[in-house]
């Protein structure tokens, strides 16, 4: 018998060891993916927090699979007239482009990150609270040293950790940004996340929740209300479930929109046959851009309205033999972020249980919940989860996001759990990750870090790295304009995979985005 309890693969080192701890003391896949998110709300501060929001696909062969979506929901129940508003935009240099976020307290949704992670481990945790709270708590206490992955992120959204005190507090020890290797504590979230542990969570919830409307209600230029954390709570889904070859594959249902834009981008993908093209050769990358701009023309097709108002629709799509003939070539094109600040956790465990999570705290609103910092989100001011403009949603709505963690099932067993941060790149990084595990059948690692594509309307992005002789030019050439990256860049998503075959646990990190695996034994 095997002393390996698991494997575990996330975008920080500090995540996946507090993870790897929950396996090694007996925990299961649950108890190992919320105590690594907590680390993460603390040692991936720009891209993760308890103010955020997120989805987990979880589940094993025994008793089935399930998703939980804490994500976030549109503020404002009660409110007769919008209040005036504490939202602005703000200007973020990446280097080859800039972009505007809009920060604020009008920019907070409601968050569902804390009670989510609650949930999951009361559905199917083993281990207790205060065991999983405690890796997270102690370097939010003592402090942890900050990760080149994670300065250098800080340093792109450098206006928003200085809008304010109580986030400049969080990001910048002696007004300095942080830089690889400094040391990093959040105190204040260290004695909440203590707490959270050690007495009553109800309590501390209940804290948090009053906390979140006295600074963010409308007497603050937020619209945060009572009514909305009362009615807050994550929701239980059926996962979507795409056939493909021997294997099912699991993800995000609606009315989140990456799932479905996966199974499509798989679907279309097999009926065209890609896989007998030599991997990385200009057949196998025109192949690829040429599915993946048949994605992003399904999205044009009414594809997110669908998503509101018939989604059994594309639960039946992707089931049956056919894409639908409005599938057409209604092309438009959508601002990229280059920075997409999610991050994502993959586990299993010995006894074959799979867990994925993906986070989000968008780029963070500028302001903090003073006394428990906790940094907030500005999903109420990202372009591309708001495509109807902003403040538009109906209060109570659930926003719609690209999150898609994944399950590949072979019979009823995972065999590969997978996910990524990256914004809209999401859908095209696991897709492109998925085909080139199971049509191109390439070794775990290669198929995570080798050169991706991403089409969003008339514009594509690739990375020119190991691409066979011509297949740059022939990208190019077929696509004017494109941008093409010489080296592989977190812009293209960040992800982590782990695997079990035959009894033999083992993990993949995407090093554009830190990827790190750790195997518990």
């Amino acid at each position: 018998m095997s002393s390996i309890r698991g494997v575990i693969a996330a975008s920080e080192a500090h995540t996946a060891a507090a993870g790897a701890r929950l396996l090694r003391r007996g925990g299961n896949a649950i108890d190992a993916i919320v105590a690594a998110k907590l680390a993460a709300t603390v040692t991936e501060l720009p891209l993760t927090s308890l103010g955020g929001g997120g989805v987990c696909l979880w589940g094993d062969a025994d008793d089935g699979y399930e998703v939980l979506d804490f994500f976030a929901a549109a503020p404002g129940r009660g409110l007769a007239t919008l209040p005036k508003l504490d939202f602005a935009p703000i200007t973020v240099d990446f280097g080859q482009a800039t972009q505007v976020f809009h920060i604020g307290k009008a920019a907070a949704a409601i968050p569902g990150e804390l009670v989510g992670l609650l949930a999951l481990h009361r559905r199917a945790g083993r281990r207790s609270l205060r065991e999983v709270v405690a890796p997270a708590a102690a370097w939010a206490r003592d402090g942890f040293r900050v990760s080149p992955q994670i300065a250098m992120i800080a340093g792109l959204i450098a206006p928003i950790t200085r809008h304010s005190p109580t986030v400049a507090r969080l990001f910048l020890p002696g007004g300095q940004l942080p830089k690889a290797g400094d040391r990093l504590a959040n105190p204040e979230l260290g004695d909440f996340l203590h707490a959270l542990g050690e007495d009553d969570p109800d309590t501390q919830v209940a804290k948090y929740w009053e906390s979140l409307v006295d600074h963010f209600g409308p007497a603050h230029g937020g619209l945060i209300t009572a009514q909305d954390v009362a009615a807050y709570a994550p929701v239980v889904r059926e996962p979507l479930r795409v056939p493909f070859g021997a294997h099912t594959v699991l993800t995000n249902p609606p009315p989140a929109a990456g799932g479905g834009l996966i199974g499509v981008g798989m679907r279309i993908a097999e009926g065209l046959g890609l896989g007998r093209e030599e991997f990385l050769s200009r057949e196998h990358q025109l192949a690829l851009a040429a599915v993946l701009a048949t994605v992003s023309d399904f999205r044009q097709t009414g594809y997110d309205e669908l998503l509101r108002t018939d989604p059994g629709a594309i639960r039946s799509l992707l089931a049956g033999d056919a894409l639908p003939a409005w599938v057409g070539r209604a092309r438009s094109l959508r601002t990229e972020n280059p920075l997409g600040a999610t991050t994502h956790i993959s586990v299993i465990d010995a006894e074959g249980m799979a867990a994925v999570m993906t986070t989000s705290n968008g780029e963070g609103c500028g302001h903090a919940l003073p006394g428990l910092g906790i940094h907030v989100n500005n999903f109420l001011g990202e372009d591309d989860i708001n495509p109807g403009g902003f403040h538009r949603l109906a209060a109570g709505t659930w926003m719609s996001t690209m999150m898609s963690p994944t399950i590949v099932l072979a019979g009823d067993r995972p065999c590969f759990a997978l996910g990524s941060g990256g914004s809209n790149r999401i859908r095209s990084a696991i897709l492109q990750a998925l085909l080139n595990l199971l049509l191109y059948r390439r070794p775990l690692d290669e198929a995570v870090n080798s050169a991706r594509l991403h089409v969003e309307g008339r514009k594509l992005w690739f990375e020119d790295v190991g691409l066979a002789a011509g297949a740059a030019d022939a990208l190019q050439t077929a696509w004017p304009g494109a941008t093409h990256f010489d080296s592989t860049s977190m812009f293209f998503g960040g992800v982590n995979c782990v695997a079990s075959s035959n009894g033999y646990l083992s993990g993949a990190g995407d090093r554009r985005r830190g990827g790190v695996v750790v195997v518990a034994e």
